[in-house]
């Protein structure tokens, strides 16, 4: 049997739709992206217009409240963004979402909107968290600013109308990554029981080296060199080593048994493809549950970017129905 070698292997193409799209998005959108470019795009972000309030309460669909909240021990507070139906009644299930932007940019408003979907056809409360971004505030400083509005979100679960017992945890890419590790980190330190994990595209392993960073180096959103610049914020010179943390790098874990149940989505067409098939195939050897979907064709957060494609409609579909089965509704 012959073997390729994966620095050498064609990548798998993009679904037409997606792909047209992205020929239109790429004169916008670098592919790759190393560490002297992060402070432009944050000043390039920073002259968008973030999302204004009245796209989160949705014309009254929900009241919002942006809370300070104690940070980890020694750190400042931390910005929770609260998100509830309005007129709800009894405790609701609540989806803790984490931001993504490859550790080094975004804020909690950025990608809520998958969030308040689901919040509004299935009566959910979101809290969305703001955390220390690298390389200013390396690891543990974003899991751990995670972890603190985590623990409070759940202790105050009453005062915030959640039902304790229903909490799930959700993000995208970075935000994807810290919420495996978060669910890790519940775990070992006894801390929140979490109901479920909504994994999309995450962000899991630090080393950069699987055949799908090769096969897409150079293509798409987030390639290898970008995934680079990242992780070397994240972690520094650690990174790809021996000692990296698994409330870091979710792949970096040894032991993936008694999490909660995981959703975990990504494009065939994109770096992360085959990092999160492995985590997928670490939680069912370990005897947990997952639901894994692989979206032909797709590059790393399309459905975010071209909402419109057909490919773009199932994964939003398929994320609800998860949802709505975990959630018993």
């Amino acid at each position: 049997m012959s073997t390729t070698d994966p620095s050498s292997a064609p990548p798998p193409p993009f679904d037409p739709e997606l792909a047209a799209a992205l020929a239109v998005l790429g004169e916008t959108l670098p592919t790759s992206l190393t560490a002297e470019m992060i402070p432009l795009m944050r000043t390039e972000r920073a002259k968008m217009p973030g999302v204004p309030d009245e796209a989160i309460t949705r014309g009254g669909a929900f009241e919002m409240e942006e809370r300070a909240v104690p940070g980890p021990a020694g750190a400042p507070d931390i910005s929770l963004l609260i998100c509830r139906p309005t007129g709800a009644t009894g405790p609701l299930p609540a989806v803790y979402h984490i931001h993504g932007g490859g550790m080094i940019v975004g804020d909690n408003r950025r990608g809520i909107e998958n969030a308040l979907d689901w919040a509004q056809e299935l009566q959910l409360v979101v809290v969305s968290v703001e955390y220390r971004l690298a390389p200013e505030h390396p690891h543990p400083a974003p899991i751990e600013d995670c972890y603190a509005g985590l623990v409070w979100t759940a202790a105050h679960a009453a005062e915030l109308g959640i039902d304790p017992e229903r909490i799930i945890v959700a993000g995208a890419s970075a935000g994807g990554g810290l919420a495996a590790a978060l669910a890790l980190m519940a775990r070992d330190r006894g801390g929140p029981a979490l109901a479920g994990q909504m994994l999309m595209c995450p962000m899991l392993d630090d080393r950069n080296d699987t055949p799908s960073s090769h096969q897409m180096a150079g293509l798409g959103v987030w390639d290898r060199t970008a995934n680079e610049t990242g992780w070397t914020a994240l972690l520094g010179d650690a990174r790809g080593g021996p000692d990296v943390s698994p409330y870091a790098a979710p792949a970096r874990a040894t032991d993936l048994s008694g999490l909660p149940p995981a959703f975990i989505d990504v494009g065939s067409a994109e770096t992360f493809r085959d990092e999160d098939v492995a985590y997928a195939g670490a939680i069912w050897r370990a005897g947990g549950s997952a639901e894994l979907h692989v979206w032909p064709g797709g590059f790393h957060g399309f459905d975010g970017l071209v909402p419109q494609a057909a490919v773009s409609q199932d994964a939003r579909a398929a994320r609800l129905r998860w949802l709505r089965r975990l959630l018993g509704g």
